[in-house]
């Protein structure tokens, strides 16, 4: 079926709870403080179910996965604050109507890989951790509990950008351009220098392309880090990315791995013009159904 492995959604008791919060993560009315962002002023369209259920259809999506949108910094909260938050995402999120799926998150203060395979038995799809978490070898060696639970039942983890830390003057468009893709640069060259042995079953996905950092093999090769073969249980979601973009990462690592999302509400989907239909079904659908159920 069609796949965007990449949206957020909020569900009502998860903004309610922002409402009631005074520090940050908070809304006000609808101006979320994140403290690590400027305020930012939702739309409540972005999180109004019946209307993203309908633009999902208008889509052609036969799957969307939801995921808490981890710049807000939750899973690094105190266990007292983010276990509530957490819990009323999962609940939403899981209670949502088709084409809905949802990325599990876990409290990352007090890490508990039992609550993290109830929510993946529940119905989670896998586990999403920010990058933040997964920036060298001792967050790949924190987080080995979680990825293991992920192993063992055969599901994947989707890194997706954390918080960061506020910067003065800067131009509101600079967390996601900078980074957020710092971010996610850091934890592909931390996941094939320190992950990847460690987890030689795991399904892993990167958002945003991994910052482009395959692009970055011949560098690596002539460093001395190699070229390695092709790693086909590593993904590259394409959310926020365009034709270019995407060509080239197609040419780095080949079709097989690339899979579709968008970071709806913050990016509209994109389809890109890679020259084959049968190019955009790999991304869409074929992809996708690897990554989240293994192969065939």
């Amino acid at each position: 079926m069609p796949t965007d492995v990449h949206q957020h959604i909020w569900p009502p008791d998860f903004i309610e709870l922002l409402r009631s919060r005074t520090t940050p993560p908070h809304l006000d009315g609808w101006t979320l403080h994140a403290g690590s962002e400027p305020p930012y002023e939702v739309d409540p369209a972005d999180h109004d179910i019946a209307a993203r259920t309908r633009l999902a259809a208008t889509d052609g999506l036969g799957l969307a996965l939801v995921s808490l949108s981890s710049p807000l910094g939750i899973e690094y909260l105190p266990p007292a604050e983010a276990a509530p938050l957490l819990e009323a995402f999962h609940d939403g999120a899981l209670a949502l109507p088709a084409p809905f799926g949802v990325w599990a998150s876990p409290c990352l203060s007090a890490p508990d890989p039992e609550a993290v395979e109830r929510e993946l038995r529940r119905g989670c799809a896998g586990l999403q951790l920010p990058a933040t978490a997964l920036l060298d070898a001792a967050g790949w060696t924190r987080c080995a509990p979680f990825l293991d639970v992920l192993t063992r039942l055969g599901k994947p983890l989707f890194i997706h950008p954390g918080a960061v830390r506020p910067t003065a003057d800067a131009p509101p468009w600079w967390p996601a351009l900078v980074p957020y893709v710092h971010q996610m640069h850091a934890s592909w060259f931390a996941f094939r220098a320190f992950g990847r042995a460690r987890h030689p079953r795991l399904r892993v996905c990167f958002a945003a392309l991994a910052g482009l950092a395959p692009l970055h093999g011949e560098r690596l090769a002539i460093r001395g880090g190699g070229r390695g073969q092709v790693d086909f249980d590593a993904f590259y979601e394409t959310s926020s990315y365009g034709t270019r973009a995407v060509d080239a990462v197609v040419r780095a690592v080949g079709i097989d791995v690339v899979v579709g999302g968008s970071d709806r509400p913050y990016a509209p989907p994109v389809i890109p013009d890679l020259g084959a239909a049968a190019a955009v079904h790999a991304l869409r659908t074929t992809n996708p159904a690897r990554l989240l159920y293994g192969h065939a």
